[in-house]
Parts: C-alpha cells; sequence; structure tokens
C-alpha cells in the first residue's frame, strides 16, 4: 500500500513537471482514474503554473486519445483480449457486459451519453470498436462528451485549490446531475429512434 501511495505521489510530480502534456499523457495511459488527473489539473491552475483552457484542451485530447486506444483493442483484439487485459486499464468482464448491452439497444449515439454513466463509461468504447463504428463518428462524439468532463473537473480542482484531493466528494453532485441529464438525453434519443421508426412504417 506504502508502495501505491509513492508511485501515485512520483506520478502527480512527474505530471506537474510536464505540465499540459502531463495532464495529457495521465489521462491517456489511464494509471490514475481521469476525474483526479482532471482535479489535479485544476489544481496546477490555482497556483498559476498552467492556464485554465490548455488544462481542459490538453485533458480533452488525451481523455479522447484513451478512448480511442480502447476502440482499437476492441476492433482488432475482441472481446478475448479486453477481458484478458482489460482489468489493468479499469475495465472488467462486467464493465463490458453492461456497455455491451447499453450500445446494441440504443446504438451508436450512446457513445455520447454513456460517457457519464458509470459502469459502462470507459468500456462503450469496446462494441464500438468491435461493431466496427466508422472512427471519425466515435471520435466526434467521444469528444463532445469529454469536453463537458474535462471542463468539470478541471473547474472543481481550480475551485478547491489545496484540497482537491476531496474531488470524490465535491463531485459526487455534479456527477449524479450529469446522470439524470445523460439518462434524459438517452430517453429523448430512444424515442426519436422509436417515433422515426413508427413513421417510416406508416408511410410504407
Amino acid at each position: 500500500m506504502h508502495f501505491l501511495s509513492d508511485l501515485i505521489s512520483h506520478l502527480f510530480e512527474w505530471i506537474q513537471s510536464l505540465g499540459y502534456f502531463g495532464i495529457m499523457i495521465g489521462l491517456m495511459i489511464e494509471v490514475i482514474p481521469s476525474e483526479i488527473v482532471l482535479a489535479y489539473g485544476g489544481y496546477l491552475v490555482s497556483q498559476g503554473e498552467i492556464n485554465f483552457f490548455g488544462a481542459v484542451l490538453f485533458g480533452t485530447v488525451g481523455g479522447v486519445v484513451a478512448q480511442i486506444f480502447v476502440y482499437w483493442i476492441g476492433r482488432y483484439g475482441g472481446r478475448p483480449v479486453l477481458e484478458k487485459y482489460g482489468k489493468y486499464i479499469f475495465i472488467k468482464k462486467k464493465h463490458i457486459d453492461h456497455s455491451e448491452e447499453w450500445f446494441h439497444k440504443y446504438g451508436t449515439g450512446v457513445i455520447f451519453t454513456a460517457r457519464f454513466i458509470p459502469v459502462v463509461r470507459h468500456a462503450i468504447s469496446v462494441p464500438a470498436g468491435i461493431s466496427r463504428m466508422p472512427l471519425a463518428k466515435f471520435t466526434m462524439l467521444t469528444t463532445l462528451a469529454v469536453i463537458p468532463w474535462s471542463t468539470l473537473f478541471v473547474y472543481l480542482g481550480y475551485s478547491l485549490g489545496d484540497k482537491w484531493e476531496t474531488i470524490d466528494e465535491v463531485a459526487a453532485r455534479y456527477t449524479h446531475e450529469l446522470i439524470l441529464a445523460a439518462l434524459a438525453i438517452i430517453v429523448i434519443y430512444f424515442l426519436f429512434k422509436w417515433y422515426k421508426s413508427k413513421k417510416k412504417g406508416s408511410a410504407v
């Protein structure tokens, strides 16, 4: 446990020394959850070491690249590879099960909304890759979801300052609202698809 604590401490020092690129790489390798890396980025903003826009920009790039990496694993390695090695990037078998269920039920649009839902948030890229969803569309939807996520946690880290490590407690209220909003969007999207298919059926 002490070794793990020292490792994380060194990773944060490394992120600090690299500035914007530290945030980006930290999100790409997913050794530490993205919320914590982004909150630490916000803390660095509060210390005047980097600026807010840069932290959000590089955080978004890092978050999107991380998901493209998972997409590629799903596309070229398939589910067996993810089940075997996914634990190293915080993806478990149950996450893949849930994400596949969501993807097949709601379609490609879920790539955006699922980013705000625990359990399926990281793993939703897996079925997208397996089904060979167009990379351009996947990247666009992922980016649109990662931008508000990055902005929120950089802002919270900035607001907390020296107390940025309490991000989990403070973020709970905000993430709850994001989850409700994402679920509402999913319902609207599902109703729109249902209405569209019904209208198409009646026109035949």
